[in-house]
């Protein structure tokens, strides 16, 4: 099972990065769009399986637009690209059961 999840791609000087208004603190960064497409894949699978994981909620996908002013008030960056990005979700973690000796 997939999700989609909303991402803005920034283009800087030298390379690009990536970034997703649902699931905080996971970026990405590549010398092109499509490799930063791939990084940021990437980036989000092994966040929410790690998430997952640690039995925390996998964010939902709730954006469904991109307030610029927010990251960049002065217009500076002047090339984005936004996608909905598949990203298969992790697995549901069951519960170990342990035995311990009598």
């Amino acid at each position: 099972m997939t999700r989609e999840y909303l991402v803005v791609y920034e283009k800087g000087a030298a390379n690009w990065s990536a970034f997703s208004p649902d699931v905080l603190g996971c970026g990405s960064l590549g010398d092109t769009l499509e490799d930063t497409r791939a990084n940021m894949r990437e980036a989000m699978e092994l966040y929410l399986r790690e998430t997952a994981k640690a039995g925390e909620p996998v964010p939902e996908a709730s954006a469904f637009n991109v307030d610029f002013r927010e990251f960049d008030p002065d217009h500076e960056t002047k090339e984005y690209f936004v996608e909905w990005l598949a990203v298969p979700l992790p697995k549901p973690v069951t519960p170990k059961t342990t035995m311990q000796a009598a």
